[in-house]
């Protein structure tokens, strides 16, 4: 089964103002804008990886289940990242994270991401370093995720694990984290499958993987699954965008 990375999706209460925050910090261009949702473009990705800012109704609340990561090439760099995102709308957030080198921001709707200090294994991933999930158990995410991301296991020290990406994608990290899942997440990931949508989702069913409902409804062309910490994803159709 070979399946690819394709979007982050990001719920809100006014995408078109995410969608031109996350276009202006990363210097990636809107691919698509509608009523309900834009989707930003990585220009660097060897095939279409969005960020997709949907709408919602209801305010974000809690700490996100998943964060974004930005990569700096140097300190000044990261401190010229965290002035920009600041000057776009951004402002600080303690999530217990007391002394690092990253400094911890919110986009205007509350959404945690990191400005990371350089690092050697994000150099090729362009400016979003990592899609970073909490889940109680890295190394067993990571086993599943290779699979339905189609992505190696790059990193595993039993507190971080982590998926090697091709140039100009992000890594896809998972972070030990006993804070229970109690909300439908507000980002979750979407994967295209390259072949037939129905065998992937069985495969990943036969994995762990299972069906949910949140409201989708049943004229969509994608598949919601959850996976087996009960983080919502998405299996796309092929050719499909959404």
């Amino acid at each position: 089964m070979t399946n690819r990375l394709a979007n982050v999706v990001v719920d809100g209460t006014d995408p078109r103002r995410l969608a031109r925050f996350w276009a202006e910090l990363l210097g990636w261009p809107v691919a698509h804008e509608s009523d309900d949702e834009v989707d930003v473009r990585s220009p660097h990705a060897p095939w279409t990886f969005d960020l997709v800012f949907g709408s919602v109704p209801e305010p974000r609340s809690g700490k996100n289940r998943i964060h974004l990561d930005l990569a700096s090439s140097s300190p000044g760099h990261q401190l010229e990242l965290v002035e920009r995102a600041v000057r776009l709308g951004a402002r600080p957030a303690d999530v217990g994270q007391h002394a690092v080198p990253w400094v911890v921001l919110a986009d205007p709707e509350g959404n945690e991401f990191c400005v990371l200090e350089p690092r050697e294994e994000y150099a090729g991933a362009g400016a979003l370093a990592a899609v970073v999930v909490d889940v109680p158990d890295p190394s067993a995410a990571a086993e599943f995720w290779s699979a339905v991301a189609g992505l190696p296991v790059g990193r595993d020290d039993g507190t971080v694990a982590g998926l090697r990406p091709p140039p100009g994608l992000p890594w896809l990290e998972f972070l030990h984290s006993t804070a229970p899942k109690t909300r439908k997440d507000r980002l979750h990931l979407d994967v295209d499958p390259v072949g037939d949508q129905a065998a992937a989702v069985a495969e990943l069913e036969r994995r762990g993987a299972t069906r949910v409902d949140v409201g989708q409804g049943p004229e969509v062309s994608w598949v919601v699954l959850a996976d087996p910490w009960g983080g919502e994803f998405c299996v796309l159709r092929p050719g499909v965008t959404g």
